[in-house]
């Protein structure tokens, strides 16, 4: 897949309002989950906020991608 097409499809998923409202609630459900879990069981609340980091880290690499491409390169920094 080339960079241009990779822009397109992750401009074409942020343009999606379902793919913003599922991950919403996927998210919002993994950090509940991580604050209501027993505070004992230390594996089932890192796994939880390493499920809510993963999801902000998929949608970080999507709005990077798209920005990446509207930034025009003008050469070398001065």
């Amino acid at each position: 897949m080339t960079p241009a097409e990779k822009t397109a499809q992750a401009r074409s998923l942020l343009d999606t309002p379902l793919f913003h409202a599922l991950w919403d609630e996927m998210e919002a459900a993994a950090i509940n989950a991580c604050i209501y879990a027993d505070p004992k069981d230390d594996e089932k609340r890192g796994a939880y906020a390493a499920e809510a980091r993963a999801i902000r880290n998929f949608r970080s690499k999507l709005n990077a991608l798209v920005s990446e491409a509207n930034t025009q390169r003008n050469g070398a920094p001065a």
